[in-house]
């Protein structure tokens, strides 16, 4: 049995993770939320102070904006659709003989709906802030925090369909953005310390797809446009990403229109905090049983 398996595993057995019989869709014990609002309040406290605009989006957005966006020319392979029953009466009773013969695909004539599932927290974000106007001289910064998903069934516990998004989303000129998110990988370094977890920062590339998106990927990583913070969870000589920190120069200003108040183009960043993984590795590193963490990682989170 790999180690990935071991510890989803022990988590069943702990009762931190609750299976549905899919991988990568699991339920969480309240103990394991416990610790994700504990974090949560962490991240407040490094950055509550800088004034960001809190917003929260539901885990479904317009799919019109998801075409926009330009998902699926990078990303095909994790994007999820809302499917639905748009048929007659007779429609339906040939839907349940399928169920009911179990020998066709019952949901061959779902049709697709006006909701996508989120990706990322700041997607829904974007199309918002473009109609309020120009983005103030003095930048915007935002608060999110969303479920998403992303289609990569596995057995490791820290690759989840289904999973929160914590975001900081930073708008405005070169300097700014870039600043913004220099700052919070000292804070992400930081935050780990507290909390008693080794990490590593190093860069890194989105999974675009394809051919093509090798040579994305690679222009991604040449000009350092994406870091993660790495820990172990399940591998050692592969940690997990739990914080990413992206600069994505004025792609979305270009895309969406977000220009600042002299009409140059919006540049924005962002850091995400992927909550799951986090608890995991909190998990994983200080064990199953919260109570016997170390001292200083307990005071940290609940005071």
């Amino acid at each position: 049995m790999d180690m990935q398996t071991s510890f989803l595993d022990r988590l069943f057995d702990a009762g931190l993770l609750i299976d549905t019989g899919v991988d990568g869709l699991y339920g969480r014990s309240g103990r394991f939320e416990d610790v994700i609002v504990a974090f949560e309040r962490l991240i407040d406290r490094f950055g509550g102070a800088d004034g960001a605009e809190a917003m929260r989006f539901p885990p479904g957005m317009n799919r019109a904006f998801f075409e926009k966006s330009g998902y699926m020319k990078s990303f095909p392979q994790l994007a999820g659709t809302v499917h639905s029953f748009c048929g007659n009466e007779l429609d339906h009773m040939s839907l349940l003989k399928c169920m009911e013969v179990g020998e066709e695909d019952w949901t061959k004539d779902q049709k697709a709906t006006d909701i996508v599932l989120t990706p990322a927290a700041c997607y829904p974000l974007y199309p918002t802030v473009a109609k309020r106007g120009p983005v103030p001289a003095k930048g915007a910064l935002y608060d999110l925090q969303s479920y998403c998903f992303r289609h990569e069934p596995s057995q490791d516990p820290a690759r989840q369909q289904l999973f929160r998004m914590r975001e900081y989303v930073c708008m405005g000129t070169e300097t700014h953005v870039t600043d913004f998110r220099q700052s919070w990988m000292d804070r992400g370094v930081a935050m780990m310390k507290e909390v008693g977890l080794e990490v590593a920062i190093d860069v890194a590339n989105d999974p675009f797809f394809g051919r093509a998106g090798k040579m994305l990927a690679n222009n991604q990583r040449d000009q350092n446009l994406k870091f993660e913070l790495l820990i172990p969870i399940t591998s050692v000589a592969k940690p997990t990403a739990c914080m990413s920190f992206n600069y994505h120069q004025d792609a979305f200003g270009t895309k969406w229109g977000l220009a600042m108040e002299d009409g140059s183009v919006a540049h924005t960043a962002c850091v995400g905090f992927g909550l799951e993984r986090i608890a995991l590795a909190l998990f994983h590193t200080h064990g199953l049983d919260v109570a016997d963490w170390p001292e200083s990682v307990r005071k940290t989170l609940w005071g």
